[in-house]
């Protein structure tokens, strides 16, 4: 490090920052340990040391007339010296292509000294452990070319700026990483203050290392992406980085949106990509990953995030998944159940300590005993906790008349016991058309599809389907055949026997249980949604994170590309309006999907002959025959024109089943349990925060008043380091 001391503290065990000080005589870069109290008297010595040596080296300042009675500063023209060159000593600037600078900067900073004590340097010194190896080391190039710049020798010495154009791009490329951990843009990388044009004689600090770069990227497969994912554990914290990061570096097919907030307040916070973020189009079909539901089985979480990045950073590299991202609506909700993440991640953090070891629960994490963190802050499996249609479908199947598709939910439920992160996904699956759906789980290796809950009260165990077993089974097929190891019958498995199955299996066949979110997506809405199994260990090694990416990638793939099957249309008036809410059904299946809000509607079918039939009230039927081939590439196109006639009466039988279903859908929490939930609606932006403590103050009517904006999670960096605080990192 050169005459750099590298001051590393440890705070109560955690790293909480680096301090780059500078001594008067060189030393070796050393690692110093201490606790609360002598890190604080060491932090007041060097403070001390830094304000000494600034008044015995910094060039003494010229004052107006009459200023020097002080004494503080001396106006006689034997102390002005001229600008030299000197060699760069800045232990993070050491790499640049040039060797010698000049003082002042370009700032203005008068020493070296000045330039280690500012927070421009202490920024340039942590920027790549900010952004995870992000725009590294682009950014900190840039800034050190600002802070140490290439000194001309001739005609007489002069610092050169560094040129616009590197520093336009620099930013274009990597302004997205700073959004993402809520951070403003640097000023001292102002482009246009700072920079200047190629005209003007400017230097490109990162010609260098864009020359290495294209040597490397020359012997990538043209059939590979540039994907930086860092395989490794994310805190709610780190996951809200990653997923804003990711939507900002992918502004042009990506958004993040918040659905609600957990029980503890955190940000149920969701990502999609398509072709036109932000809404609905016509014929797109809409899916949704959803993971992490129960808090300890976090893999389903990790994949996602993975999937997230890759989504970002593949679609430009390989048409097919193009075609994807341009043709389908995806979102992805990561975690579910951040709350009981953290306590999942807490026990996993204590197992790891020895100190904890003897109180901690020795079966671990492999085992589907360990359930710390399952449940969410209010103690809830939320896999039992949506409205059970499921039994009220068994109760009434026998009535002719009564739908199988839309079933309300009833006035009861809400006496009971609803978790917020329930009723935020309630709302959100009520408020996007969604086709199909996964819900990624951990403790066996298997798909499960509905029905969840036996069809019969005493049997566990029980083979229950729902009218769209085949297309269910094919759903399940499709993720379980393009994992690594899911269909082989010869994969070991964690306890339970799935021998002839191929990896799938009817939920209530394998175990039964009511209020589980499948069933409710299926007979709520007119989505399909598997529940994937995805291996023994809920919380596996970090080791063992790509190689489960690897085993997964292709699946989940897969599973979104088949979206794109059976047949989709629009249900129009003889004016060419679409009509919403319009049923469309097919003879032998006894579920209807209905119509979006432009008349558009998707049905997922396999191959075959099959009659369907478009119906709205006010309008008459229209039916059509149409053949699927084995093997289609893109959902057949089938589009209806009804016409309207005069509203027929019906019998009391209607009004008694058919009404209550129909007029009673949109009664969505009726007795406003929720209402606090209802000021922001589903797909509405909203920024992660955590919690505010009791009196803290909040949004107004809450109990407090408004109160100045949290500082982000990185601002410790700054103040604990005794510089001058970096307001102008801070955003708006």
């Amino acid at each position: 490090m050169g005459d750099q001391m590298l001051l590393e503290v440890v705070l109560e065990g955690q790293w909480e920052a680096l301090f780059p000080l500078t001594c008067s005589t060189p030393y070796q870069a050393c690692h110093i340990t201490m606790d609360t109290t002598e890190y604080k008297t060491c932090l007041t010595v060097f403070t001390l040391f830094g304000v000494l040596s600034i008044c015995w080296c910094a060039p003494q300042r010229f004052c107006e007339p009459g200023g020097d009675n002080s004494g503080r500063c001396n106006n006689g023209p034997d102390e002005e010296k001229p600008a030299v060159c000197s060699e760069i000593n800045l232990g993070y600037c050491n790499d640049l292509d040039y060797s010698r600078t000049i003082f002042p900067n370009i700032l203005g900073q008068q020493s070296r000294h000045e330039v280690e004590s500012g927070p421009e340097y202490l920024l340039l010194s942590v920027i790549h452990g900010l952004l995870n190896g992000e725009c590294s080391p682009d950014i900190r190039l840039l800034g050190c070319s600002v802070l140490a710049p290439r000194c001309q020798e001739l005609p007489s010495p002069a610092p050169v700026k560094s040129c616009r154009s590197a520093c336009e791009a620099v930013r274009k490329g990597c302004g997205h990483a700073f959004e993402g951990i809520d951070m403003a843009w640097p000023y001292f990388l102002d482009c246009d203050r700072f920079f200047a044009g190629e005209q003007e004689g400017c230097h490109d600090p990162l010609a260098p290392l864009r020359a290495r770069q294209e040597v490397v990227f020359s012997n990538l497969s043209p059939d590979e992406p540039s994907t930086i994912i860092q395989f490794t554990y994310h805190s709610n914290a780190q996951m809200y980085s990653v997923l804003k990061r990711t939507a900002a570096k992918c502004s042009h097919i990506s958004r993040t949106y918040s659905i609600g907030r957990s029980t503890e307040g955190k940000d149920l916070l969701a990502i999609e990509f398509t072709d036109n973020p932000g809404g609905h189009e016509l014929l797109e079909p809409e899916i949704k990953l959803v993971g992490n539901m129960h808090g300890n089985e976090v893999l389903g979480r990790q994949l996602l995030l993975y999937l997230a990045q890759y989504l970002c950073s593949v679609s430009p590299w390989q048409p097919a998944y193009q075609t994807l991202v341009n043709t389908t609506r995806i979102h992805i909700l990561a975690s579910m159940n951040p709350d009981g993440y953290e306590l999942a991640a807490a026990e996993v953090e204590d197992s790891n300590d020895p100190e904890q070891q003897p109180h901690h629960n020795q079966e671990g994490h492999e085992l589907n005993g360990w359930t710390v963190g399952r449940t969410n802050a209010q103690n809830l499996d939320l896999n039992r906790n949506f409205p059970d249609l499921t039994s009220i479908l068994y109760r009434n199947r026998r009535i002719k008349r009564f739908r199988t598709d839309h079933i309300p939910i009833p006035d009861s439920y809400w006496f009971g016991k609803i978790a917020s992160e329930t009723y935020a996904v309630m709302k959100w699956i009520r408020s996007v058309p969604f086709v199909q759906s996964a819900s990624l789980h951990g403790g066996e290796l298997v798909i499960s599809y509905p029905f969840d809950f036996s069809r019969h009260l005493h049997e566990e165990r029980m083979f229950s389907p729902t009218p769209d077993e085949q297309a269910f089974k094919q759903l399940a097929r499709t993720y379980a055949d393009s994992h690594a190891s899911m269909a082989d019958n010869n994969t070991e498995r964690c306890g339970a026997s799935f021998i002839r199955s191929g990896g799938i299996i009817n939920g209530a066949l394998w175990y039964s249980f009511p209020g589980g979110m499948s069933d409710f997506n299926y007979l709520h809405t007119n989505c399909l949604e598997i529940t994937v199994e995805l291996g023994c260990d809920k919380f596996p090694s970090e080791e063992e994170l790509y190689p489960e990416w690897l085993r997964n990638k292709e699946a989940l793939l897969s599973f979104m590309e088949s979206v794109h099957r059976g047949i989709k249309g629009v249900v129009k008036d003889e004016e060419g309006y679409g009509i919403k809410g319009a049923s469309v059904s097919v003879r032998g299946i006894r579920k209807d999907v209905t119509t979006a809000e432009e008349g558009d509607y998707w049905r997922l079918m396999n191959s075959g002959t099959h009659i369907i039939t478009a119906s709205a009230k006010g309008y008459s039927k229209v039916s059509k025959r149409i053949y699927l081939p084995a093997h289609m590439e893109k959902a057949g196109r089938v589009n209806f024109v009804l016409k309207k006639v005069p509203v027929q009466p019906v019998g009391p039988d209607y009004h008694l089943f058919l009404r209550s279903s129909l007029d009673t859908y949109d009664r969505f929490d009726p007795y406003n349990h929720f209402q606090s939930y209802g000021r922001s609606e589903p797909g509405e932006p909203r920024e992660p925060r955590e919690p505010r403590e009791p009196g803290m103050g909040g949004e107004p009517g809450m109990g407090g008043e408004w109160q100045e904006k949290e500082k982000p999670w990185w601002w410790n960096y700054f103040t604990q380091a005794g510089v001058s605080a970096p307001t102008w990192l801070l955003r708006n």
